[in-house]
């Protein structure tokens, strides 16, 4: 059985931080407006939908407690609709895509909304971090050191210059500010609103068009300091091959701290013929993989190659990609490993111009990804993201 995109929506980012305009809405409420939203232009009977699956990173606090179940009873969906909170680090949205696809792919299911969602400001990034990185009985043989120290190593091992990674940043923030100037995004974005229905956002917060070169090299390493208190050495032990860790990466070539959220609706031919909903796209393939932890970021290349052979594909079959951008030297690596053209990748911008929204980056990158598929009028799109722990996701769709 086919799996079929019929629509997808996403909220715009916002500075993931107490003066950010998304501050005051909590994230179940970011993920109500959308399933909202996505039954309103629709014209819905959300009965005809099984399941509601919404990842997040930090599912502790306000984003725990099934928040998927409660956002479903919270935007008035029958109650039919069963609800599911996933957690994949970063790439928990677009595996909550995937799993919605499965189950449809199964025939287990007619219908379901995969998604995520991220209150950076208000949910803190380390919240649940638990024995990866707490326990010494699993950090130390795993050799743990934080993201941007293996950002650093990529970079290093790599041949990076801050200069290198600071070009690829200017270019996401200069593709950004065009996607948003020819309003590429607006067929996916919801504003988001107050409790008094007056709308607090509608653009993506995160961005700084027009920096430059001069701008970004203004900016200390954010990772040195990690890197002095030992986990320099924990690298070197990992990988004997480097002599010095080059420390490149800032706040302005790796990823946003935002708040955000994206949904994607998906379901058999059936269901749409129930529903009176046109499908848009169709998910060939996903997959997820593991790759070495202490470097953690590598993981997208496989894990590609992997989705691309389950859909019978190449990477030369491939129009457009979206890899996250946690940080420069990841999408580098992947650019140069896979023989990806730059110009296919990350068309609009990236999350070092627009944020990273943790669990929800992923099921906004294949909104993304469609409709540019359906602007260019191309055909085939590929998904990924790396992950904490060296976890990485990817997810193959084609147009219909």
């Amino acid at each position: 059985m086919e799996a079929y995109i019929y629509d997808h929506v996403r909220t715009p980012r916002g500075k993931g931080r107490p003066d950010g305009a998304l501050h005051e809405i909590p994230s179940v409420q970011l993920a109500t407006q959308l399933l909202e939203a996505l039954r309103d232009r629709n014209a819905l009977d959300t009965a005809l939908l099984d399941d509601v699956i919404i990842g997040m990173a930090q599912p502790v606090g306000e984003q725990g407690g099934v928040l998927a179940r409660a956002a479903v009873l919270q935007a008035g969906y029958a109650q039919t609709v069963g609800g599911q909170q996933l957690h994949r680090f970063c790439a928990s949205g677009l595996d909550a895509v995937n799993l919605i696809s499965a189950q449809v792919h199964a025939g287990m299911i007619d219908a379901g909304i995969g998604g995520g969602v991220e209150s950076m400001s208000r949910t803190v990034m380390g919240y649940d971090s638990g024995a990866w990185t707490s326990d010494p009985s699993v950090a130390f043989p795993n050799h743990y050191a934080p993201q941007g120290i293996g950002a650093d190593m990529i970079a290093t091992l790599d041949g990076f210059s801050r200069v290198d990674v600071d070009a690829f940043a200017v270019e996401s923030q200069r593709r950004a500010a065009e996607a948003w100037a020819e309003g590429r995004f607006k067929g996916a974005i919801v504003p988001v609103r107050d409790v008094l229905g007056d709308i607090v956002l509608d653009h993506d917060e995160h961005m700084r068009p027009g920096t430059s070169l001069a701008d970004l090299a203004k900016l200390k390493p954010a990772f040195e300091g990690f890197g002095k208190a030992g986990f320099e050495a924990v690298a070197k032990d990992r990988y004997p091959e480097i002599e010095e860790l080059s420390y490149v990466h800032h706040g302005g070539n790796s990823s946003g701290i935002v708040d955000g959220a994206g949904l994607v609706m998906i379901g058999s031919k059936e269901f749409g013929a129930k529903a009176g909903l046109k499908p848009r796209a169709r998910v060939r393939a996903y997959a997820n993989i593991g790759s070495e932890p202490t470097i953690m970021l590598t993981a997208p290349t496989a894990v590609c190659q992997k989705a691309l052979g389950k859909a019978g594909l190449t990477k030369d079959d491939v129009d457009l990609w979206e890899l996250n951008e946690a940080f420069a030297s990841v999408v580098m690596r992947f650019l140069n490993e896979m023989g990806v053209p730059n110009d296919k990748m990350n068309v609009n911008g990236g999350a070092i111009a627009m944020g990273h929204p943790l669990g929800a980056t992923g099921a906004m990158l294949v909104g993304t990804v469609l409709d540019e598929l359906e602007r260019r009028d191309l055909n085939v799109g590929a998904i990924s993201l790396c992950a904490a722990n060296g976890l990485g996701t990817a997810c193959i769709i084609e147009r219909v």
